[in-house]
């Protein structure tokens, strides 16, 4: 099984387009969610940072978000994972 090939759309078990819910977890500091917003943004223009769920650790210490997406395409999902996955203020991305 090649992994780098792309899925076709028979294949893929979402279909596009679709709302698709990201959670995305960091420290509970200024400008986090600002920051996920604006990469939301940058993948999905139509993303309203109003819809954005956020719940605080017990601790408070972190926060965690959930942002809903409008998903066009398996590569525009691919690559917003990976954008969010290396920026500095996210810890985790499910």
């Amino acid at each position: 099984m090649n992994i780098n090939r792309p899925i076709s759309p028979e294949e893929s078990l979402i279909e596009y387009p679709s709302r698709f819910p990201i959670k995305v977890m960091g420290a509970q500091v200024e400008g986090f969610v600002e920051a996920i917003v604006m990469v939301a943004q940058q993948f999905d223009p139509g993303f309203d940072a109003s819809s954005v769920e956020q719940r605080p650790s017990s601790g408070g210490k972190y926060l965690g978000l959930t942002i809903t997406v409008t998903a066009t395409s398996r590569e525009q999902l691919d690559e917003l994972y990976r954008t969010l996955t290396t920026h500095p203020m996210v810890k985790v991305v499910l």
